[in-house]
């Protein structure tokens, strides 16, 4: 799989385009700056700290996607047709595998871009390329999870048209608490 796959998402009347595009060097001060909102901090387990650390972040996403196991994108905010624009956030496929008929989906967006539908629209056209990608290889469910305290991460779900599955039981230390499965079959 290359990591030339550069995706966009139509403006619309109250939002800008969007630019979803493989994780590269140039972003480590935009995501140093995202990666200090304490609200990201609680929501994921990204430790990045510096730029040094934003660095490995980034170059993990490159090993991982040379390795076709997991997908990951910047999500851009652009004014215009460029590829290039404002860090808003991340959107990613997970545990993809030929033959397994699963893989999950994860985002966030950046605090400064949050509220302005950056994460269903991100997640949406993620949804449709996984699906076109690995379809063939018998990708048929993504599946999305959060924590239950997370009703923001639920609202992008739904307006994703991503389903409510079931509760999942808390798993310590990485998960704290109770989560909630969301998931989206290719055919929906």
């Amino acid at each position: 799989m290359k990591d030339t796959v550069l995706l966009r998402v139509s403006a619309l009347p109250s939002a800008p385009a969007l630019v979803l595009r493989p994780w590269s060097m140039e972003d480590v001060a935009a995501l140093v700056e995202a990666c200090q909102d304490p609200a990201l901090r609680h929501w994921t387990n990204s430790a990045v700290e510096n730029e040094a650390d934003a660095m490995r972040w980034v170059q993990d996403q490159k090993r991982r996607w040379a390795a076709g196991t997991r997908f990951g994108f910047a999500v851009l905010e652009t004014q215009s047709d460029s590829n290039h624009g404002q860090l808003v956030g991340n959107v990613a496929v997970k545990d993809v595998a030929v033959g397994k008929p699963s893989a999950e989906v994860g985002y966030w967006t950046a605090a400064h871009a949050r509220g302005r539908g950056v994460a269903p629209r991100a997640l949406e056209i993620l949804t449709d390329w996984a699906f076109d990608t690995f379809g063939a290889g018998g990708l048929e469910r993504l599946e999305l999870l959060h924590q239950v305290d997370n009703p923001a991460s639920c609202r992008v779900a739904q307006k994703s048209r991503y389903d409510f599955d079931r509760v999942l039981p808390a798993a310590p230390p990485s998960f704290p608490l109770d989560g909630h499965l969301h998931t989206r079959c290719r055919d929906a």
